[in-house]
């Protein structure tokens, strides 16, 4: 059965609730203190199947002073239901309801005429010509007018048959999106523990499904789901919903928060947008605190301009404040964390006193920390524009997406955040990224999107950075591959230097593991520098346990201390010399020795152990040498140290 939520909207007194008690039999006003002053405090909620359609009704507030709750509650609707009473027509709320509306282009709706029976035709006809004045050129422009009586219960079968064809044209939500409930009510039930409610705006709830509180970490489990009162097994997008939630106690759950899957919306504390200004509203200066509604969630937030859509270059940039009427790119910057997908609408009120002025939609909420005061940035947002962009959903996306990606660099884009910072639904993501991949968009590393671009320059600065290297250090036999790394890619994902690395291999570009060198490079000694790396290695391998200083070496090779300084360090890179603190040891004497103490163990039976005097007169060595030896046989599990003495493994 198709579910739409039906939102009520209009001024205090006008009707509402008596109108919702009339087509659904229950009354939505549920507090004691609604039912003693006679008006709607928070929200209240009722449901009627009609022609097969399940209509939910979200009563909202009237009262100035409430707005916030209205808000909290016509964020998840689908339809909604503009009441104007006949005896009073327009009033402030009316406007103030119908702005909201408007602002987040609710795609259907109907018009009520409540209170049809205390006036006469005549004054029912100019209300019904101020209201169309109020919704001319907007998306009520062409709704039903429906003059309607909770009294006498006229008009409500007219209002019945309305709110069904209507309904019926009203698309539906994704259940295969992520799932996103945002929480407009929390309480506690005897025998079942912490129950929310809200409106499914997307994806699917079943049973046991383990779902995050955010913003926040805090991890809890579905219990049960009821569904306009009935248990259930499933709870459709589109659908409103009553979970019963494990892992979490009632005063641990406030309006506001939502259900969320892992990784399926962004926490951010930033967002770029686009902000649409009312024609009535105060001018909206650069970083004006201002209180943002999305969702159930009220969030204080300071607004940065960005800029206009477009401009003329010959103009000056406009001045950082936006008049009435205007629509501009802004950066929302959260004082509390905020959960939020691309695309999502807000409005937007002044902080003191509030006042609905303004209302838009988000179009990165995780945007890279730019300058924004630039023509780079208003470009930035201009492509990334739901309204400039493909109207296709699937190419608007991957446009999205490969912006981003552009933006992420060497870090990459993680493929997670398709899904919680583009709007993907999860079954599509791997659609999602051939469509990037296979236009050129996009290349995919380790669960990682990277531009093309960016990592064809990232291989063009490696071959660069072996070539100055090589100028530099031309008896080096390569750059240290950590070293390059962290040069050339500090900040970036290591998948992606590593997968530059294994291209530029594969092409017979570069060569080397530890250490990277141009295929063409080779150490080509001067002939004084052979002939003393030669005679180095030489008094080295034949010193064996008790290697001379650098002076003595100076002296043997006859060659400076520059030369041998530099022999010395080649001679290290190609791992022929051992350093063991300060002393430089021959390989070939180490591995001797390795394999002389390891003969040792048969000699002397299963506990065979050896010390440092031991040690001193076996190898003929002072104990100058000998730590150091003993300390590197244990590095290489040789032997194991214990108390004064080592054991040989």
């Amino acid at each position: 059965m198709k579910s739409v939520v039906v939102g009520t909207a209009g001024h205090i007194d006008h009707g509402k609730s008596a109108l919702v008690h009339a087509l659904t039999g229950t009354d939505p006003d549920r507090l004691k203190e609604e039912k003693a002053r006679g008006i709607t405090i928070d929200l209240g909620f009722a449901h009627r199947i009609i022609n097969d359609i399940n209509l939910a009704f979200v009563d909202v507030p009237g009262h100035e002073r409430f707005v916030k709750n209205m808000l909290a509650g016509v964020g998840g609707v689908d339809l909604v239901l503009l009441v104007v009473a006949a005896d009073e027509s327009v009033m402030p709320q009316t406007r103030e309801h119908f702005d909201i509306c408007r602002l987040l282009r609710l795609p259907r709706g109907i018009v009520a005429l409540t209170k049809s029976d205390l006036v006469d035709a005549e004054t029912l006809d100019v209300v019904r010509l101020e209201v169309r004045e109020l919704v001319a050129r907007s998306f009520l422009a062409e709704a039903p007018v429906v003059p309607v009586s909770a009294r006498t219960g006229q008009g409500l079968d007219e209002l019945c048959a309305a709110l069904a064809a209507v309904a019926s044209s009203v698309p539906g939500r994704s259940s295969a999106g992520a799932t996103r409930l945002p929480i407009d009510r929390v309480f506690s039930m005897k025998g079942f523990g912490t129950v929310v409610t809200g409106t499914l705006v997307a994806g699917r709830l079943r049973p046991d499904a383990e779902l995050l509180l955010a913003p926040g970490d805090r991890r809890v489990r579905v219990r049960g789901i009821q569904v306009h009162g009935a248990s259930c097994e499933e709870a459709l997008a589109g659908q409103r919903a009553a979970v019963n939630l494990s892992g979490v106690e009632v005063q641990e759950v406030h309006r506001g928060e939502t259900l969320v899957d892992d990784d399926t919306a962004e926490q951010t504390r930033l967002a770029d947008a686009v902000l649409e200004v009312l024609p009535d509203a105060k001018p909206i200066r650069h970083a004006a605190r201002v209180r943002l509604h999305q969702g159930t969630a009220e969030v204080p937030a300071r607004i940065s301009i960005i800029g206009p859509p477009r401009r003329d270059d010959a103009e000056p940039r406009a001045a950082p404040t936006l008049g009435p009427g205007m629509r501009a790119y802004v950066r929302l910057r959260f004082e509390t964390p905020s959960v939020l997908v691309r695309g999502d609408r807000f409005i937007v009120r002044s902080y003191s006193p509030p006042r609905t002025i303004a209302g838009g939609y988000i179009l990165d909420p995780r945007p890279p920390r730019i300058p924004i005061r630039t023509d780079a940035a208003v470009e930035r947002c201009r492509r990334l524009d739901v309204e400039a962009i493909d109207p296709d959903r699937e190419g608007a996306e991957a446009r999205a997406a490969a912006l981003m990606v552009e933006d992420a660099g060497l870090s990459g884009m993680p493929v997670t955040q398709l899904v919680s910072r583009v709007g993907v639904e999860p079954g599509r993501v791997a659609a999602c990224v051939n469509t990037m991949v296979g236009r050129g968009a996009a290349i995919e590393i380790g669960q990682h999107l990277v531009a093309p671009q960016r990592f064809e320059r990232l291989k063009a600065e490696i071959v660069a950075a072996l070539m100055r290297h090589h100028r530099g250090d031309p008896l080096s036999e390569g750059l240290a591959r950590e070293e390059a790394r962290v040069r050339l890619s500090g900040r970036g994902h290591p998948s992606i230097f590593e997968r530059a690395i294994e291209e530029l291999v594969a092409s017979r570009t570069i060569v080397g593991r530890d250490r990277l060198a141009l295929a063409s490079h080779h150490v080509q000694l001067p002939a004084e520098v052979e002939r003393a790396r030669e005679t180095v290695a030489r008094v080295l391998r034949e010193a064996a346990l008790t290697p001379p200083d650098a002076a003595a070496l100076v002296a043997a090779s006859g060659a400076s201390a520059a030369i041998v300084d530099q022999v010395l360090r080649l001679l290290q890179r190609q791992k022929i010399l051992v350093k063991l603190d300060s002393l430089l040891f021959h390989e070939d004497a180490l591995k001797r020795l390795k394999l002389d103490v390891a003969a040792m163990k048969p000699a002397a039976g299963g506990d065979a152990r050896i010390d440092v005097p031991a040690f001193k007169e076996r190898f003929g060595v002072t104990r100058k040498f000998a730590i150091p030896l003993l300390e590197y046989l244990d590095r290489e599990r040789v032997t194991r140290r214990m108390g004064d003495s080592r054991v040989i493994l």
